[in-house]
């Protein structure tokens, strides 16, 4: 395959640059509220991505379940548009390496193999690292800042991108496969996850969409511009509250919720050390010249 990885010399400097990331979000299963797949969605229009590859929809799509769906062209002919998994490109104006972005529903079948083509896209590529995205409901309120947990290759990955340690145990989806497989190959992936209200579950759900990107920073050390979603999502939680405040058992279990929330907050990590790192990471993200790696 052709692309523009194949060789990874600065044109302006003449050194070698990074490998690219790989960021990954899949629609379905592991994306409550649609959060993960419109982080992808919002990076591609913000980052202009450009297309890059496709993966065959045959091989993994059950089209009775996961559907073609029809589009006007030019309103006069009618075009067929295939489920499928898309790999695009782009270069954040920060950032010193590309980012190649991969989405698409879960896959209905072969999910080795699916991931194993996957694989050969990151090897062929050069990426260096992979992240991928996921939402999945819980017991949280609305009202409260969405809980982002995730996994990392190693422990010192953990502690460097800020991870806090995901605990679930049992049936997972394509997100968990490809991290694990990817480990599993010696690719460092690291994923993670936001956590959506179970009693709000319908998208979109904009806030644990920020909560998300707000993390991406982090892991990649750039800036993310936001765009309209911070009034997206304080009109969601507006609505949300409206919704709850009509039905007295529902609010009085959302309190519940915010007073359990609360009461798990440990004060004693919100230390004065701790607070000026974040705000200097904050800071050095917004700089013009800040940096773009993950290799912090």
């Amino acid at each position: 395959m052709s692309t523009p990885f194949n060789d990874l010399t600065d044109a302006d400097t003449g050194r070698q640059r990074p490998g690219p990331v790989m960021l990954v979000a899949f629609e379905g299963w592991n994306d409550a509220g649609d959060a993960a797949s419109t982080a992808l969605e919002h990076l591609q229009l913000n980052w202009d991505a450009t297309p890059l590859a496709e993966l065959e929809p045959d091989d993994y799509y059950d089209f009775q379940v996961s559907r073609p769906t029809v589009r006007m062209v030019d309103g006069v002919t009618r075009r067929v548009e295939w489920p499928t998994t898309r790999l695009s490109v782009c270069r954040p104006a920060a950032a010193d390496r590309d980012i190649v972005l991969v989405q698409g529903p879960e896959p209905n079948m072969r999910w080795r193999q699916f991931c194993a083509e996957l694989l050969e896209h990151v090897e062929q590529l050069g990426v260096e690292t992979v992240v991928t995205l996921g939402a999945l409901l819980g017991d949280t309120a609305h009202t409260r800042p969405v809980p982002v947990t995730g996994t990392a290759y190693d422990s010192e990955a953990a502690k460097r991108f800020g991870l806090e340690r995901e605990r679930y145990q049992g049936p997972t989806g394509i997100v968990g496969v490809f991290q694990d497989m990817c480990v599993q190959e010696g690719v460092p992936a690291v994923s993670v996850w936001a956590v959506v209200p179970h009693y709000v579950s319908q998208p979109p759900s904009p806030k644990a969409t920020i909560a998300l990107l707000n993390k991406l920073e982090d892991i990649l050390d750039i800036g993310i511009p936001l765009g309209s979603l911070p009034e997206q999502a304080e009109e969601w939680q507006k609505t949300v509250s409206e919704m709850a405040d009509e039905d007295e058992d529902i609010a009085d279990y959302v309190r519940s919720l915010e007073e359990r929330g609360d009461a798990e907050i440990n004060l004693d990590e919100a230390s004065g050390e701790k607070i000026a790192a974040e705000f200097e990471r904050y800071l050095r993200r917004r700089r013009p010249d800040g940096p773009g790696s993950t290799g912090r």
